[in-house]
Protein backbone atom coordinates (compact mmCIF):
# COMPACT_ATOMS: atom_id res chain seq x y z
CA UNK A 1 0.00 0.00 0.00
CA UNK A 2 2.80 2.34 0.96
CA UNK A 3 4.49 1.75 -2.37
CA UNK A 4 1.38 2.79 -4.21
CA UNK A 5 1.19 6.01 -2.28
CA UNK A 6 4.78 6.83 -3.31
CA UNK A 7 3.99 6.28 -6.96
CA UNK A 8 0.90 8.44 -6.73
CA UNK A 9 2.91 11.27 -5.23
CA UNK A 10 5.44 11.12 -8.05
CA UNK A 11 2.70 11.04 -10.65
CA UNK A 12 0.98 13.89 -8.91
CA UNK A 13 4.11 16.03 -9.13
CA UNK A 14 4.61 15.05 -12.76
CA UNK A 15 0.96 15.87 -13.46
CA UNK A 16 1.20 19.28 -11.80
CA UNK A 17 4.43 19.96 -13.69
CA UNK A 18 2.81 19.15 -17.03
CA UNK A 19 -0.20 21.32 -16.24
CA UNK A 20 1.96 24.24 -15.09
CA UNK A 21 4.03 24.04 -18.29
CA UNK A 22 0.91 23.74 -20.44
CA UNK A 23 -0.74 26.88 -19.06
CA UNK A 24 2.58 28.69 -18.94
CA UNK A 25 3.33 28.04 -22.62
CA UNK A 26 -0.15 29.07 -23.65
CA UNK A 27 0.23 32.17 -21.46
CA UNK A 28 -3.12 31.26 -19.86
CA UNK A 29 -2.66 33.52 -16.86
CA UNK A 30 -5.91 32.91 -15.06
CA UNK A 31 -5.78 29.12 -15.44
CA UNK A 32 -2.19 29.12 -14.22
CA UNK A 33 -3.12 31.25 -11.23
CA UNK A 34 -6.01 28.96 -10.31
CA UNK A 35 -3.84 25.87 -10.69
CA UNK A 36 -1.12 27.27 -8.42
CA UNK A 37 -3.68 28.40 -5.89
CA UNK A 38 -5.26 24.95 -5.65
CA UNK A 39 -2.03 22.92 -5.40
CA UNK A 40 -0.70 21.96 -1.99
CA UNK A 41 2.41 24.11 -1.26
CA UNK A 42 4.56 21.05 -0.51
CA UNK A 43 3.69 19.43 -3.83
CA UNK A 44 4.14 22.74 -5.61
CA UNK A 45 7.62 23.23 -4.18
CA UNK A 46 8.56 19.73 -5.34
CA UNK A 47 7.33 20.41 -8.84
CA UNK A 48 8.99 23.85 -8.83
CA UNK A 49 12.39 22.20 -8.45
CA UNK A 50 12.01 20.55 -11.87
CA UNK A 51 11.18 23.69 -13.84
CA UNK A 52 13.87 25.58 -15.75
CA UNK A 53 15.34 28.73 -14.24
CA UNK A 54 13.35 31.00 -16.53
CA UNK A 55 10.10 29.14 -15.86
CA UNK A 56 10.78 29.36 -12.13
CA UNK A 57 11.38 33.06 -12.23
CA UNK A 58 8.21 33.74 -14.27
CA UNK A 59 5.96 31.45 -12.27
CA UNK A 60 7.26 32.84 -8.99
CA UNK A 61 5.83 36.19 -10.12
CA UNK A 62 2.41 34.61 -9.57
CA UNK A 63 3.20 32.76 -6.37
CA UNK A 64 4.75 35.75 -4.63
CA UNK A 65 1.40 37.50 -4.54
CA UNK A 66 -0.53 34.51 -3.24
CA UNK A 67 -1.55 33.36 0.21
CA UNK A 68 0.28 30.04 -0.25
CA UNK A 69 3.61 31.88 -0.35
CA UNK A 70 4.36 31.50 3.33
CA UNK A 71 3.96 27.72 3.17
CA UNK A 72 5.69 27.51 -0.20
CA UNK A 73 8.94 29.40 0.41
CA UNK A 74 10.23 27.46 3.44
CA UNK A 75 9.86 24.21 1.46
CA UNK A 76 12.19 25.30 -1.35
CA UNK A 77 15.81 24.22 -1.76
CA UNK A 78 18.39 26.76 -0.65
CA UNK A 79 19.84 27.14 -4.13
CA UNK A 80 16.45 27.97 -5.60
CA UNK A 81 15.80 30.61 -2.97
CA UNK A 82 19.14 32.23 -3.74
CA UNK A 83 18.40 32.13 -7.44
CA UNK A 84 14.93 33.69 -7.03
CA UNK A 85 16.00 36.56 -4.83
CA UNK A 86 19.55 37.57 -5.63
CA UNK A 87 18.66 39.68 -8.68
CA UNK A 88 15.57 41.31 -7.22
CA UNK A 89 15.49 44.78 -5.72
CA UNK A 90 15.83 44.76 -1.92
CA UNK A 91 12.50 46.50 -1.35
CA UNK A 92 10.73 44.00 -3.60
CA UNK A 93 12.20 41.09 -1.63
CA UNK A 94 11.24 42.78 1.64
CA UNK A 95 7.72 43.12 0.30
CA UNK A 96 7.56 39.48 -0.77
CA UNK A 97 8.82 37.99 2.49
CA UNK A 98 7.31 40.41 4.96
CA UNK A 99 4.36 38.18 5.83
CA UNK A 100 6.51 35.18 6.69
CA UNK A 101 7.16 34.12 10.28
CA UNK A 102 10.40 35.63 11.57
CA UNK A 103 12.34 32.34 11.62
CA UNK A 104 11.56 31.73 7.94
CA UNK A 105 12.64 35.28 7.07
CA UNK A 106 15.93 34.74 8.86
CA UNK A 107 16.43 31.47 7.00
CA UNK A 108 16.05 33.22 3.67
CA UNK A 109 18.11 36.27 4.61
CA UNK A 110 20.95 34.06 5.83
CA UNK A 111 21.19 32.46 2.38
CA UNK A 112 21.50 35.75 0.49
CA UNK A 113 24.69 37.78 0.06
CA UNK A 114 25.36 39.86 3.18
CA UNK A 115 24.98 43.23 1.45
CA UNK A 116 21.62 42.31 -0.08
CA UNK A 117 20.41 40.85 3.20
CA UNK A 118 21.15 44.14 4.98
CA UNK A 119 19.35 46.21 2.34
CA UNK A 120 16.31 43.95 2.57
CA UNK A 121 16.26 44.36 6.34
CA UNK A 122 16.30 48.15 5.95
CA UNK A 123 13.06 47.79 3.99
CA UNK A 124 11.20 45.75 6.61
CA UNK A 125 8.90 47.52 9.01
CA UNK A 126 10.09 48.20 12.54
CA UNK A 127 8.38 45.30 14.29
CA UNK A 128 9.56 42.71 11.76
CA UNK A 129 13.07 44.07 11.79
CA UNK A 130 13.24 43.68 15.56
CA UNK A 131 12.06 40.07 15.40
CA UNK A 132 14.51 39.24 12.63
CA UNK A 133 17.47 40.83 14.36
CA UNK A 134 16.64 39.08 17.58
CA UNK A 135 16.92 35.72 15.81
CA UNK A 136 20.07 36.75 13.92
CA UNK A 137 21.96 37.21 17.18
CA UNK A 138 21.93 33.45 17.72
CA UNK A 139 24.58 31.24 16.09
CA UNK A 140 23.81 29.45 12.84
CA UNK A 141 22.24 26.00 13.24
CA UNK A 142 21.24 26.83 16.82
CA UNK A 143 17.84 26.41 18.43
CA UNK A 144 17.40 30.20 18.37
CA UNK A 145 17.47 30.22 14.58
CA UNK A 146 14.72 27.68 14.10
CA UNK A 147 12.41 28.50 16.99
CA UNK A 148 9.11 30.18 16.33
CA UNK A 149 8.49 33.42 18.15
CA UNK A 150 4.74 33.23 17.62
CA UNK A 151 3.46 31.50 20.71
CA UNK A 152 0.97 32.30 23.43
CA UNK A 153 1.77 32.35 27.13
CA UNK A 154 -0.70 32.02 30.00
CA UNK A 155 -0.20 33.55 33.41
CA UNK A 156 -0.12 31.17 36.34
CA UNK A 157 -2.98 33.05 38.03
CA UNK A 158 -5.38 32.40 35.13
CA UNK A 159 -8.32 30.14 35.73
CA UNK A 160 -9.02 27.31 33.29
CA UNK A 161 -12.00 29.31 32.01
CA UNK A 162 -9.83 32.31 31.22
CA UNK A 163 -7.23 30.12 29.52
CA UNK A 164 -9.86 28.51 27.29
CA UNK A 165 -11.19 31.95 26.30
CA UNK A 166 -7.67 33.05 25.54
CA UNK A 167 -7.27 29.99 23.33
CA UNK A 168 -10.34 30.81 21.31
CA UNK A 169 -9.13 34.32 20.56
CA UNK A 170 -5.84 33.01 19.28
CA UNK A 171 -4.37 33.96 15.94
CA UNK A 172 -4.20 31.02 13.51
CA UNK A 173 -0.49 31.67 12.93
CA UNK A 174 0.36 30.79 16.51
CA UNK A 175 2.72 27.85 16.66
CA UNK A 176 2.16 24.70 18.67
CA UNK A 177 -1.06 25.26 20.52
CA UNK A 178 -0.68 21.67 21.79
CA UNK A 179 0.86 22.94 24.99
CA UNK A 180 0.07 25.76 27.32
CA UNK A 181 3.16 27.55 28.54
CA UNK A 182 2.55 29.03 31.95
CA UNK A 183 4.59 32.09 33.03
CA UNK A 184 4.75 34.29 36.12
CA UNK A 185 4.28 38.07 36.09
CA UNK A 186 7.75 38.76 34.76
CA UNK A 187 7.41 36.35 31.81
CA UNK A 188 9.53 33.57 33.33
CA UNK A 189 8.31 30.12 32.46
CA UNK A 190 7.09 28.22 35.51
CA UNK A 191 5.17 25.27 34.11
CA UNK A 192 3.52 23.52 31.20
CA UNK A 193 0.11 21.98 30.57
CA UNK A 194 -1.27 20.04 27.67
CA UNK A 195 -4.42 21.16 25.94
CA UNK A 196 -6.07 17.91 26.97
CA UNK A 197 -5.40 18.51 30.65
CA UNK A 198 -6.82 22.00 30.33
CA UNK A 199 -10.11 20.64 29.01
CA UNK A 200 -10.40 17.95 31.70
CA UNK A 201 -10.28 20.24 34.76
CA UNK A 202 -13.20 22.24 36.18
CA UNK A 203 -13.27 25.78 34.81
CA UNK A 204 -12.59 27.46 38.10
CA UNK A 205 -9.25 25.68 38.67
CA UNK A 206 -6.18 27.93 38.67
CA UNK A 207 -3.41 26.97 36.24
CA UNK A 208 -0.80 27.14 38.99
CA UNK A 209 -2.40 24.17 40.74
CA UNK A 210 -2.54 21.85 37.77
CA UNK A 211 0.55 22.71 35.74
CA UNK A 212 3.52 20.38 35.47
CA UNK A 213 6.45 22.14 37.12
CA UNK A 214 9.13 19.84 35.72
CA UNK A 215 9.56 20.49 32.04
CA UNK A 216 12.26 20.03 29.44
CA UNK A 217 13.54 23.13 27.66
CA UNK A 218 16.53 24.19 25.60
CA UNK A 219 18.38 27.48 25.38
CA UNK A 220 18.58 29.46 22.13
CA UNK A 221 22.29 28.66 21.86
CA UNK A 222 21.71 24.89 21.93
CA UNK A 223 22.78 23.21 18.70
CA UNK A 224 19.79 22.37 16.50
CA UNK A 225 20.81 18.72 16.31
CA UNK A 226 20.74 18.45 20.10
CA UNK A 227 17.35 20.15 20.27
CA UNK A 228 16.04 17.70 17.68
CA UNK A 229 17.37 14.77 19.71
CA UNK A 230 15.55 15.99 22.82
CA UNK A 231 12.24 16.32 21.01
CA UNK A 232 12.53 12.87 19.46
CA UNK A 233 13.72 11.29 22.70
CA UNK A 234 10.80 12.62 24.76
CA UNK A 235 8.27 12.38 21.93
CA UNK A 236 7.14 15.95 22.48
CA UNK A 237 5.29 17.90 19.84
CA UNK A 238 7.14 21.05 20.82
CA UNK A 239 9.69 22.27 23.34
CA UNK A 240 10.08 25.74 24.83
CA UNK A 241 13.25 27.77 24.30
CA UNK A 242 14.31 29.67 27.42
CA UNK A 243 16.87 32.41 27.94
CA UNK A 244 19.22 32.29 30.95
CA UNK A 245 16.66 33.59 33.46
CA UNK A 246 13.95 31.18 32.25
CA UNK A 247 12.35 33.85 30.10
CA UNK A 248 10.39 32.12 27.34
CA UNK A 249 11.63 33.38 23.96
CA UNK A 250 10.40 30.77 21.50
CA UNK A 251 9.04 27.35 20.71
CA UNK A 252 10.53 24.60 18.55
CA UNK A 253 7.87 22.41 16.97
CA UNK A 254 8.06 18.86 15.73
CA UNK A 255 7.85 19.82 12.05
CA UNK A 256 11.05 21.88 12.40
CA UNK A 257 12.64 18.93 14.13
CA UNK A 258 11.83 16.54 11.29
CA UNK A 259 13.47 18.94 8.84
CA UNK A 260 16.59 19.18 11.01
CA UNK A 261 16.90 15.45 11.43
CA UNK A 262 16.64 14.97 7.69
CA UNK A 263 19.17 17.71 7.03
CA UNK A 264 21.73 16.42 9.53
CA UNK A 265 21.33 12.83 8.32
CA UNK A 266 21.84 13.83 4.68
CA UNK A 267 24.87 15.83 5.71
CA UNK A 268 26.38 12.84 7.55
CA UNK A 269 25.69 10.39 4.73
CA UNK A 270 27.25 12.65 2.11
CA UNK A 271 30.26 13.27 4.32
CA UNK A 272 30.78 9.55 4.86
CA UNK A 273 30.77 8.94 1.15
CA UNK A 274 33.39 11.68 0.86
CA UNK A 275 31.06 13.78 -1.25
CA UNK A 276 31.22 16.87 0.97
CA UNK A 277 28.57 17.88 3.47
CA UNK A 278 26.49 19.99 1.14
CA UNK A 279 22.87 18.93 0.72
CA UNK A 280 22.78 20.82 -2.55
CA UNK A 281 25.48 18.75 -4.20
CA UNK A 282 23.13 17.62 -6.98
CA UNK A 283 22.72 21.24 -8.05
CA UNK A 284 26.41 22.11 -7.96
CA UNK A 285 28.37 22.68 -11.16
CA UNK A 286 30.61 19.93 -12.49
CA UNK A 287 33.80 21.67 -11.34
CA UNK A 288 32.39 22.41 -7.90
CA UNK A 289 31.35 18.79 -7.38
CA UNK A 290 34.68 17.49 -8.58
CA UNK A 291 36.52 19.92 -6.27
CA UNK A 292 34.57 18.73 -3.23
CA UNK A 293 35.14 15.07 -3.97
CA UNK A 294 38.78 15.35 -5.11
CA UNK A 295 40.57 15.28 -1.72
CA UNK A 296 38.85 12.11 -0.57
CA UNK A 297 39.67 10.22 -3.71
CA UNK A 298 43.25 11.40 -3.27
CA UNK A 299 43.36 9.46 0.00
CA UNK A 300 42.22 6.28 -1.78
CA UNK A 301 44.70 6.93 -4.56
CA UNK A 302 47.64 7.10 -2.17
CA UNK A 303 46.36 3.97 -0.48
CA UNK A 304 46.26 2.20 -3.82
CA UNK A 305 49.80 3.28 -4.65
CA UNK A 306 51.00 2.00 -1.27
CA UNK A 307 49.27 -1.33 -1.81
CA UNK A 308 50.96 -1.49 -5.22
CA UNK A 309 54.35 -0.96 -3.61
CA UNK A 310 53.64 -3.78 -1.19
CA UNK A 311 52.67 -6.06 -4.04
CA UNK A 312 55.90 -5.07 -5.82
CA UNK A 313 58.00 -6.07 -2.84
CA UNK A 314 56.51 -9.55 -2.97
CA UNK A 315 56.83 -9.74 -6.73
CA UNK A 316 59.13 -12.77 -6.76
CA UNK A 317 56.63 -14.66 -4.61
CA UNK A 318 53.84 -13.74 -7.03
CA UNK A 319 55.77 -14.79 -10.10
CA UNK A 320 56.27 -18.26 -8.72
CA UNK A 321 52.68 -18.58 -7.47
CA UNK A 322 50.46 -16.60 -9.79
CA UNK A 323 47.45 -18.17 -8.07
CA UNK A 324 47.94 -15.83 -5.12
CA UNK A 325 47.17 -12.81 -7.27
CA UNK A 326 43.69 -14.09 -7.99
CA UNK A 327 42.65 -13.61 -4.38
CA UNK A 328 43.91 -10.05 -3.84
CA UNK A 329 40.68 -8.31 -4.92
CA UNK A 330 38.51 -10.51 -2.70
CA UNK A 331 40.68 -9.99 0.34
CA UNK A 332 40.84 -6.22 -0.15
CA UNK A 333 37.16 -6.02 -0.94
CA UNK A 334 35.88 -8.10 1.98
CA UNK A 335 38.10 -6.21 4.41
CA UNK A 336 37.08 -2.84 3.00
CA UNK A 337 33.39 -3.69 3.25
CA UNK A 338 33.54 -4.91 6.81
CA UNK A 339 35.53 -1.83 7.77
CA UNK A 340 33.00 0.49 6.13
CA UNK A 341 30.07 -1.32 7.74
CA UNK A 342 31.60 -1.17 11.19
CA UNK A 343 32.60 2.46 10.90
CA UNK A 344 29.15 3.41 9.58
CA UNK A 345 27.50 1.75 12.57
CA UNK A 346 29.85 3.50 14.96
CA UNK A 347 29.62 6.92 13.32
CA UNK A 348 25.82 6.77 13.36
CA UNK A 349 25.94 5.53 16.93
CA UNK A 350 28.06 8.49 18.01
CA UNK A 351 25.83 10.92 16.09
CA UNK A 352 22.61 9.62 17.63
CA UNK A 353 24.13 9.14 21.12
CA UNK A 354 23.38 5.43 20.95
CA UNK A 355 26.97 4.76 21.90
CA UNK A 356 27.99 5.68 25.39
CA UNK A 357 31.54 6.91 24.95
CA UNK A 358 32.35 6.13 28.59
CA UNK A 359 31.97 2.44 27.87
CA UNK A 360 34.04 2.47 24.73
CA UNK A 361 35.83 -0.80 25.35
CA UNK A 362 32.65 -2.88 25.31
CA UNK A 363 31.63 -1.36 21.97
CA UNK A 364 35.09 -1.94 20.54
CA UNK A 365 35.25 -5.57 21.63
CA UNK A 366 31.76 -6.34 20.46
CA UNK A 367 32.41 -4.97 16.96
CA UNK A 368 35.76 -6.77 16.77
CA UNK A 369 34.08 -10.05 17.80
CA UNK A 370 31.48 -9.57 15.07
CA UNK A 371 34.25 -8.89 12.54
CA UNK A 372 36.15 -11.99 13.60
CA UNK A 373 33.07 -14.19 13.45
CA UNK A 374 32.31 -12.99 9.92
CA UNK A 375 35.99 -13.47 9.10
CA UNK A 376 35.94 -17.09 10.29
CA UNK A 377 32.86 -17.88 8.20
CA UNK A 378 34.07 -16.22 5.01
CA UNK A 379 37.68 -17.31 5.52
CA UNK A 380 36.53 -20.91 5.80
CA UNK A 381 34.46 -20.80 2.62
CA UNK A 382 37.07 -18.96 0.61
CA UNK A 383 39.74 -21.38 1.83
CA UNK A 384 37.59 -24.32 0.65
CA UNK A 385 37.03 -22.61 -2.67
CA UNK A 386 40.76 -21.99 -3.11
CA UNK A 387 41.46 -25.63 -2.28
CA UNK A 388 38.97 -27.04 -4.81
CA UNK A 389 39.64 -24.54 -7.54
CA UNK A 390 43.39 -25.07 -7.49
CA UNK A 391 43.67 -28.78 -6.73
CA UNK A 392 46.57 -29.10 -9.18
CA UNK A 393 48.54 -26.47 -7.25
CA UNK A 394 51.64 -27.91 -5.57
CA UNK A 395 50.06 -27.66 -2.11
CA UNK A 396 46.31 -26.97 -2.36
CA UNK A 397 45.67 -27.43 1.37
CA UNK A 398 48.22 -24.78 2.24
CA UNK A 399 46.78 -22.43 -0.36
CA UNK A 400 43.36 -22.85 1.25
CA UNK A 401 44.80 -22.15 4.68
CA UNK A 402 46.66 -19.05 3.47
CA UNK A 403 43.65 -17.54 1.69
CA UNK A 404 41.30 -18.38 4.56
CA UNK A 405 43.60 -16.95 7.21
CA UNK A 406 44.20 -13.82 5.12
CA UNK A 407 40.48 -13.15 4.73
CA UNK A 408 39.96 -13.72 8.44
CA UNK A 409 42.82 -11.38 9.39
CA UNK A 410 41.77 -8.69 6.92
CA UNK A 411 38.21 -8.71 8.26
CA UNK A 412 39.31 -8.75 11.90
CA UNK A 413 41.69 -5.84 11.34
CA UNK A 414 39.12 -3.97 9.30
CA UNK A 415 36.50 -4.14 12.02
CA UNK A 416 39.09 -3.05 14.58
CA UNK A 417 40.07 0.00 12.53
CA UNK A 418 36.42 0.64 11.68
CA UNK A 419 35.45 0.89 15.33
CA UNK A 420 38.54 2.53 16.87
CA UNK A 421 39.07 5.22 14.24
CA UNK A 422 35.71 7.05 14.54
CA UNK A 423 35.93 7.01 18.35
CA UNK A 424 39.50 8.30 18.20
CA UNK A 425 38.59 11.05 15.71
CA UNK A 426 35.64 12.01 17.88
CA UNK A 427 38.01 12.43 20.85
CA UNK A 428 40.25 14.63 18.69
CA UNK A 429 37.15 16.73 17.90
CA UNK A 430 37.35 15.84 14.21
CA UNK A 431 33.97 15.02 12.69
CA UNK A 432 34.17 11.24 12.31
CA UNK A 433 31.60 11.28 9.52
CA UNK A 434 34.00 13.05 7.17
CA UNK A 435 37.32 11.38 7.74
CA UNK A 436 36.37 7.80 8.50
CA UNK A 437 35.31 6.41 5.09
CA UNK A 438 38.45 7.05 3.02
CA UNK A 439 40.89 6.32 5.87
CA UNK A 440 39.26 3.01 6.76
CA UNK A 441 39.09 1.60 3.24
CA UNK A 442 42.62 2.73 2.39
CA UNK A 443 44.31 1.42 5.52
CA UNK A 444 42.40 -1.86 5.34
CA UNK A 445 43.55 -2.40 1.75
CA UNK A 446 47.18 -1.91 2.69
CA UNK A 447 47.12 -4.05 5.84
CA UNK A 448 45.08 -6.74 4.12
CA UNK A 449 47.62 -7.14 1.33
CA UNK A 450 50.63 -7.07 3.68
CA UNK A 451 49.18 -9.78 5.92
CA UNK A 452 48.14 -11.92 2.97
CA UNK A 453 51.63 -11.94 1.48
CA UNK A 454 53.28 -12.32 4.82
CA UNK A 455 51.27 -15.44 5.64
CA UNK A 456 51.85 -16.78 2.12
CA UNK A 457 55.60 -16.28 2.25
CA UNK A 458 55.80 -18.21 5.53
CA UNK A 459 53.44 -21.09 4.73
CA UNK A 460 53.96 -21.80 1.04
CA UNK A 461 57.25 -23.48 0.26
CA UNK A 462 58.83 -22.09 -2.85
Amino acid sequence: HHMRREIIVDNEIQGILDKIRYHYRRRARISLYKLLQSTHPAVLSDAFRHLTEIERSDIFQYIQRMSILKDFLPELDDMIIEELFEDKKPDDVAHIIHNLPAEDMVDILALLPHRLSEQIQENLDKEELEEVQELFQYPEESAGRIMSTQFVTFEETFSVRKAIDRFQDMDEDTEAPFYIYVVDQSGRMVGVLSLRQLLLYPRSTILQDIMEKNFIAVSPETDQEEAADIVSQYNYLAIPVLEKDNELVGVITVDDVIDIIREEATEDILKMAGAGDDREILHKSTLESARIRFPWLLASWFGGVLALTVIDVFESLLEKTVVLAAFIPIIMGMGGNVGTQTSTIVVRGIATDRINLNYVSSVIFKEIRVGMLLGIIYGFFLGLLAYYKYLDFQDPVMLGVVVGTAVFSAMAIASTIGVILPIFLNKLKIDPAIATGPIVTTSVDIFGVIIYFYIASILIKI
